[in-house]
């Protein structure tokens, strides 16, 4: 394969354009536009799709695992998960194309010459495109990953976990298909955080779009995505930008950086600090103009990731990791809106059918 084929296998995130969406998936493709946007995002790369379905034409593992979900009863949870375990593990045993794997390697040095750098090796399948659906936390997400040999290895991880019980169950029941969803890998620079965690730009208990929600706490923000911890939570009133709620939790720990080990750990968080709030004031203000900004440029209601970096100048240290479209109350509204519809249609075909029967 010659050096511009290879070459495509990578799309740095701020060189991505919109014709490149399509190979790089739905959490790539976001990181992509809010760094159009001027948004601050930490730097990275997509390994994109082409590099995955090189890997599935290689040596028969498409068919491979075409075979095994043949076999899959849905409603067996056993069974589905003794086959899922199977295709995972075909994906990893089949050595990477070489082609791509130097791609990766090239990649992450341009990034970290030293090869000291950490990152997140993210998952980023192509159906996380779709407005209707919610790929949250199906597939995998390694954090803290140091050398080229480790971030070649997530990467396959990543791969493989387009297979896990629970992601092949939801394309199933939501008719998604299954070999024809690629997957793309995003490796970014790790965050320091100090604190992290989730705003969304409506409110999830009843819709309200006048207000703006903040999940936070201290350290890394997956314990608050993944619900594995209590976090603080801030009500923000939308047009005046004025907190007008707080809820400071007890935080017993926290997901942080072990350098030593070059993995994340979580830490216990000494009494006198589990009542503090995560954030300031203005840091509470600054999430949520980042998320208004980003429902407005991306035209509805976001779930927005972000993090306040350690390494970064006190007031360029509020970073965006992920802005995803909102999808329950989102499609709420669109099934009222639907109902409505056809109720309006039903009642004007009741009240013209006589008129059209004198036709």
């Amino acid at each position: 394969m010659g050096a511009n084929a290879a070459a495509s296998f990578i799309v740095p995130f701020e060189a991505a354009r919109e014709d490149d969406f399509p190979r790089i998936g739905g959490k790539c493709a976001s990181l992509a536009r809010m760094i159009a946007q001027g948004v601050r995002v930490p730097a990275g790369f997509a390994v994109a799709t082409d590099a995955y379905a090189l890997h599935l034409r290689s040596n028969g593992l498409e068919a491979t695992i075409s075979e095994r979900l043949s076999r899959i009863v849905l409603d067996d949870v056993d069974d589905e998960e003794k086959l899922s375990h199977e295709i995972r593990d075909a994906i990893i045993a089949q050595p990477m194309p070489g082609s791509v794997e130097q791609s990766i390697r090239e990649a992450y040095r341009r990034m970290s010459p030293d090869g000291q750098l950490p990152v997140a090796v993210r998952s980023s399948a192509t159906a996380e495109d779709l407005p209707d659906a919610s790929f949250a936390g199906q597939q995998d997400t390694y954090l803290w990953v140091v050398g080229e040999d480790i971030v070649v290895e997530k990467v396959k991880a990543c791969w493989a976990s387009l297979f896990n019980a629970r992601a092949i169950s939801y394309r199933a029941e939501n008719g998604l298909g299954q070999i024809d969803v690629l997957m793309s890998v995003g490796v970014q620079k790790m965050v320091n955080a100090t604190a992290a965690g989730v705003a969304m730009t409506l409110d999830p208990i009843n819709g309200d779009r006048t207000k703006i929600v903040i999940d936070s706490a201290f350290g890394l923000g997956e314990p608050v995505v993944s619900g594995e911890i209590t976090p603080d939570n801030f009500v923000v009133e939308k047009v005046l930008l004025q907190v007008i709620k707080q809820r400071i939790a007890e935080k017993d720990f926290e997901l942080v950086a072990d350098r030593a080990e070059r993995r994340t750990v979580e830490r216990v968080i000494a009494p006198e600090r589990r009542t503090l709030p995560s954030l300031t004031n203005a840091q509470v203000l600054a999430v949520a103009r980042l998320a208004k900004s980003l429902e407005r440029s991306m035209g509805c209601p976001q779930d927005v990731e972000w993090a306040i970096d350690a390494d970064l100048p006190e007031d360029e240290n509020l970073v965006a990791l992920q802005s995803r479209p909102e999808t329950v109350w989102s499609r709420k509204k669109k099934q009222t809106s639907a109902i409505y519809e056809t109720g309006i249609a039903g009642v004007l075909g009741t009240l013209l059918a006589p008129v059209q029967a004198k036709r």
